[in-house]
């Protein structure tokens, strides 16, 4: 799920005003036998944070071996100057990219370094490494923690109104319609930034998985659709309901997402479907109320069945451009990003917004209450990976679909179907069977 960019420009002009240098062209071993890394990651402050520390720690650790952080573009600008970094292989030593669709999208046993040799990818979780596995071989170390795609709530407005979590889609309307009657907006909504908008869709997919265990291997096969799968064209009725029944913040229409975390912060509104990388955002602007922030599954018609979708962490790749001492590098940097120490190093860089994908490394005590409530559902089993991470297609103009459905626009139905045609051009591209 991303963030859109216009690809304002073309793809030459993006490898020369990326804002970084080609690692594998601008390092060089030298005679002393030190070797000179660069590092390439989105140029998000919380990300350029955790390289910069991770560098730091890292070449404490070995300092043979220096760690150049360099930046890249978000969204579709950053995803084609990847692309044509590896094709040209001028990609740097390491860099850090998503899991999932867009990895298969990077041709990995073509372009990238497997690492199925490395004794750290025992230690993977299977949530983690199964998103970074292509014909059995595993191309990443984890960047980052799992995130969900939940229900964030203000608990303060909870125990006000004796609210209970709820697991049944049902009950989550008769506390909304409480919640409206106390005055509190029930769910907000932050559609002035689009990508927001989708998570009543793609955060229902443990419900759609739960109940149609072969739905990702039917719809990668054009074998299932999103407007004639009842359990996955719930997630556009849901959109569609809760606009209808007036629940929705008053400034859903043009609330950014530092206007949402507001809201939710002072409890002027009760709950928000979005990602929970949010906290860090929370921490950052309402320290005060952090935890007085939880988290619940989006709930589903089967209370015993209900469960948390997962978002996989980012991955650290080596592209095949990168050999010799170099490579040996490259790998020393994937092992220490995997193991404890890694983790400690992300951790001073930022407080963990989820559980890490690595056995062994274990969160503070003072992890918000997001992250708690979110490590509740893992530890009981009640969890799973987002569809993105199951199947390589998805469509570019979800995120549009949602907010017209979401704003009494288009009907769940008409949504779900212009969905199941949005989807087609990815897949053809891509040369799925079936399309």
């Amino acid at each position: 799920m991303r963030k859109p960019q216009l690809a304002l420009l073309a793809t030459a002009l993006i490898v020369a005003l990326g804002g970084c240098s080609a690692g594998s062209l601008g390092s060089s071993d030298d005679s002393k036998g030190k070797v000179s890394l660069t590092l390439l990651v989105d140029n998000a402050e919380q990300t350029v944070a955790t390289a910069n520390q991770l560098a730091k720690d890292f070449a404490a650790k070995n300092p043979d071996i220096t760690i150049k952080v360099e930046t890249r573009p978000q969204g579709t600008d950053g995803d084609n100057l990847i692309k044509t970094r590896l094709a040209t292989g001028t990609m740097d030593d390491l860099f850090e990219y998503n899991t999932g669709s867009l990895f298969q999208a990077m041709a990995p046993e073509k372009n990238l370094v497997p690492l199925n040799d490395q004794a750290w990818v025992g230690s993977l979780d299977k949530n983690f490494s199964s998103t970074v596995t292509s014909n059995s071989q595993v191309y990443a170390a984890p960047w980052g923690q799992f995130m969900a795609g939940g229900i964030l709530y203000n608990r303060t407005v909870y125990d006000k109104l004796g609210l209970r979590v709820p697991k049944t889609w049902n009950d989550f309307m008769s506390n909304n319609a409480r919640i409206k009657a106390s005055g509190v907006a029930p769910v907000i909504q932050s559609y002035g930034e689009t990508w927001t908008s989708q998570l009543f869709v793609l955060g229902d997919f443990h419900n759609v998985a739960a109940a149609d265990p072969s739905f990702a291997a039917d719809y990668t096969a054009n074998k299932a659709k999103y407007a004639t799968t009842p359990a996955a064209v719930a997630g556009f009725q849901h959109l569609q309901q809760v606009h209808d029944q007036g629940f929705e913040n008053k400034d859903f229409a043009s609330a950014k997402l530092p206007d949402a975390v507001r809201e939710l912060a002072a409890g002027s509104g009760a709950q928000w479907p979005i990602l929970t990388s949010v906290i860090s955002e929370l921490a950052a602007d309402e320290p005060s109320h952090l935890n007085d922030v939880g988290l619940f599954a989006i709930p589903g018609s089967d209370a015993s069945t209900n469960g948390l979708t997962l978002w996989s962490p980012a991955g650290v790749y080596i592209p095949k451009s990168v050999t010799g001492a170099k490579l040996d590098a490259a790998k020393k940097f994937t092992a220490f990003l995997s193991s404890p120490d890694g983790c400690n190093s992300q951790v001073a860089a930022s407080a963990p917004t989820g559980p890490f994908a690595v056995k062994g490394c274990t969160l503070p005590s003072s992890v918000p209450q997001v992250v708690k409530d979110m490590q509740t559902y893992i530890d009981a089993g009640n969890s799973s990976l987002a569809l993105e991470f199951l199947s390589p297609v998805k469509g570019p103009s979800l995120e549009q679909i949602c907010v017209e459905v979401g704003s009494g626009i288009r009907a769940a139905s008409a949504g779900a179907a212009l969905y199941d045609e949005d989807v087609k051009k990815q897949a053809q591209q891509l040369g799925l069977a079936g399309w």
